[in-house]
């Protein structure tokens, strides 16, 4: 991920991260966390416990107005009209020839009002691009500045937050929202997460951030919750396939090459980008995002090239550990004829080849109840 000049931004967060003895490393132009007790441990407290994460780096708009829902429309691949207020989708944020201005959530809060939240290094890009492109009786403002976000994910999160809060957790959908007191604080509460588990993203004014972090990490601490950096968050997100900004998704790939087709909704009508889309859904992709898992022994990472039969036909886009798999995976874009499951290919890795194999994706399922 690129990092925009200038001194580094710092969450409502940053001094207790310091505190706490967190190691800081610069992130997308912040100054974050990315890691405490190390990575391993904090990503295993997640998948078995829970853990909680500062992401208020990420951004936040609010789109508004009698034509909010149709000028959205125009911007994201999603249908947007297909939320209740309460409920969220994931979506693209696109230009013209189909690919990533950003990927994002949506929020639908009321029949007129949505909430977007962004990718911490997109943020001025992406307001840019939305108030350019808004149109008809619609708004946009950027909150993100006052807003704080903390993630708290896990198989014990539900059991560790619903002693702060009246909400009924348990009556909260996965994908949807409400609003209520958390550790008394006024909060926005969804069920949403970026690491595969079950868990819970509380939006409050910055402000309030160091409060609600202290009351549940003092709730959590019999579960096993532990504070978490990114390094454990990338780990956990590559494990659920979900794609990183910067890294499997850019300005460079389409929505259908990143093998996000179903956050694309053809019969919504017209927005950014359906033509390219639609004429490669026609035609096929040229080169698509796959997982794969190490055959033989070695870490792939970002910028690997990948090989077939000693020729070049892709490179990898995230790769590392997988700590709760035991086993070394990643993803990559190659060309369309090598995509399918079980091709063997081979990653370059310090200038020698090593076998990988494609494999069905997530790489990681959460146990259902």
């Amino acid at each position: 991920m690129s990092a925009p000049e200038g001194p580094l931004k710092r969450t409502p967060l940053n001094r207790v991260h310091h505190a706490m003895g967190a190691k800081m490393v610069p992130f997308g132009g912040w100054d974050m966390p990315v890691q405490y007790s190390g990575i391993l441990d904090e990503h295993r407290a997640v998948r078995t416990a829970a853990g909680l994460f500062d992401v208020s780096h990420m951004g936040e708009f609010e789109i508004a107005g009698p034509e909010a829902l149709p000028a959205l429309q125009r911007l994201i691949t999603n249908d947007a009209s297909r939320l209740a207020p309460g409920q969220i989708q994931y979506a693209a944020l696109t230009y013209p020839n189909g690919t990533f201005v950003d990927d994002l959530t949506v929020y639908r809060v009321g029949e007129s009002q949505f909430m977007l939240t962004v990718n911490a290094a997109n943020i001025e890009k992406d307001f840019a691009w939305i108030r350019e492109h808004l149109k008809g009786r619609a708004t946009v403002v950027n909150i993100s500045d006052e807003t704080a976000l903390l993630a708290l994910q896990g198989p014990r999160a539900r059991e560790i937050l619903q002693p702060l809060t009246p909400v009924d957790l348990g009556a909260l959908r996965y994908y949807w929202f409400t609003s209520g007191r958390v550790a008394g604080l006024e909060a926005r509460i969804s069920r949403t997460g970026y690491t595969g588990e079950d868990g819970f993203e509380i939006y409050l004014p910055a402000p309030q951030a160091e409060r609600l972090w202290e009351a549940l990490l003092t709730q959590g601490k019999a579960a096993g919750l532990l504070p978490c950096g990114l390094g454990a968050r990338d780990t956990l997100r590559l494990e659920a396939k979900m794609a990183l900004y910067g890294n499997d998704i850019d300005d460079r790939h389409t929505v259908l090459e990143a093998d996000l087709g179903w956050i694309v909704k053809w019969e919504k009508g017209e927005f950014l980008g359906r033509e390219v889309l639609a004429r490669q859904r026609t035609e096929g992709v040229a080169r698509k995002l796959v997982g794969f898992e190490m055959v033989g022994r070695g870490i792939a990472r970002s910028h690997y090239k990948i090989l077939k039969d000693g020729r070049p036909i892709g490179e990898v886009t995230s790769g590392g550990p997988a700590p709760f798999l035991g086993k070394a995976i990643g993803l990559g874009y190659v060309e369309a004829a090598s995509a399918a499951i079980g091709t063997e290919f081979d990653i370059l890795i310090r200038e020698q080849p090593v076998r990988a194999r494609v494999v069905p994706t997530p790489f990681y399922k959460r146990p259902k109840k």
